[in-house]
């Protein structure tokens, strides 16, 4: 085993380094866009049940809900079962019906909206079958995300699109579960609406939510000067932070009659290196730890099995700055792999690390 001392100084160096690599001014420049949506612009799950065949003998066995709606299909195409004799049809012809499967079917509408006669994707999950390769859809009605909302006026519920086709296994370890290329023809229209009251509203992407980045935003979007008022309304503020996730921006006067230009230019406009919160994402299953750049230490000893470090804050480069580095969390985890620790190893001393108070950054643990 390597001494404490050599393990150290290791450590000091890598922080060393970093701290240097970190010096160097940040010139990153993210869109708006790459920052925020548009409220409105948001996806649509369609739903609905359907019916597989085709099946090799790996459809639902003889269930009430699978025989019920294979039953109600045959009444609809024209060939109704036989009716006993209080006039309920018998359901006995469908027992042994091995190549059926009933069947969640999914769509997701774009956030940009769709127009009647599109076509996009559908997943379809079997609810009991043991697999659905080699399987077709019949025609299925799918619905909205609240089923029956809205009713039409003959009191059924609309419906937004049909799926049919035949199914495709995306991953063959989970036949249960498979995709219809375009199997999903749109019947309606779905317009997604952008701007209300004459204002758009800019929600940041919960990874980059935090005050200081919305109010960078809307003094970004308050600065430009095709953006101002004319007249008597020059400096008026047209964006403002409302919390930490949205920002409210009037249109202009000048860009009334094509809010869709004003959206374009205003979700162009670049915003220099937003501050993120410092962060480590832990996979425990896959061993993976993710450190952003920001994320420090405190002094802390460590001994965990037959490994000891010691960590602290050390001297910046130059002497005379006033900045002082603390620690990195990466310069430990570096060390820890110069001297092969292990993934389980480094993740718990990560989490003692978050327990002990000494680890600046939030732990995200997947």
């Amino acid at each position: 085993m390597k001494s404490t001392c050599a393990i150290w100084f290791l450590a000091t160096l890598i922080s060393v380094a970093l701290a240097a690599f970190a010096a160097r001014p940040a010139a990153a420049q993210m869109r708006i866009r790459d920052l925020c949506r548009l409220k409105g612009q948001e996806e649509v799950t369609l739903q609905g049940l359907g019916l597989v065949v085709g099946l090799k003998g790996t459809g639902d066995p003889s269930i009430t809900p699978t025989t019920r709606a294979l039953a109600r299909m045959l009444t609809l195409m024209g060939s109704p079962l036989p009716k006993d004799k209080d006039g309920t049809e018998t359901l006995k012809e469908l027992k042994d019906a091995k190549n059926v499967a009933l069947v969640l079917v999914t769509a997701t509408v774009p956030a940009a909206g769709a127009r009647q006669g599109d076509r996009i994707n559908c997943q379809v999950s079997a609810i009991s079958a043991k697999s659905l390769d080699g399987g077709m859809l019949m025609l299925t009605p799918l619905l909205g995300p609240r089923p029956p909302d809205p009713l039409s006026t003959s009191g059924s519920p609309r419906v937004y699109a049909t799926a049919q086709g035949p199914l495709h296994l995306d991953n063959p370890a989970s036949p249960a579960a498979a995709r219809i290329h375009n199997g999903c023809r749109l019947d309606a229209d779905f317009f997604n609406p952008f701007v209300e009251d004459g204002k758009i509203t800019l929600v940041l992407d919960k990874n980059h939510a935090n005050f200081q980045t919305v109010q960078e935003i809307a003094e970004l979007i308050n600065n430009q000067p095709d953006f101002r008022y004319s007249g008597d309304d020059v400096g008026n503020v047209i964006a403002t932070a409302k919390d930490q996730v949205t920002i409210e921006v009037s249109i202009p006067p000048k860009y009334a009659d094509d809010p869709v230009l004003f959206v374009s230019e205003v979700l162009s406009r670049r915003v220099f290196n937003p501050q993120n919160e410092a962060r480590v994402v832990v996979n425990e299953r896959s061993g993976t730890v993710i450190i952003g750049s920001e994320v420090s230490i405190g002094s802390v000893a460590v001994t965990h099995k037959n490994i000891a470090i010691e960590a602290g804050p050390f001297v910046p480069l130059d002497p005379s700055s006033s900045v002082q580095n603390a620690t990195k969390l990466k310069a430990l985890v570096d060390t820890l792999n110069a001297i092969k620790a292990e993934p389980q190893d480094i993740v718990d001393i990560i989490k003692g690390l978050e327990r002990n108070g000494q680890l600046y950054g939030r732990l995200i643990i997947e």
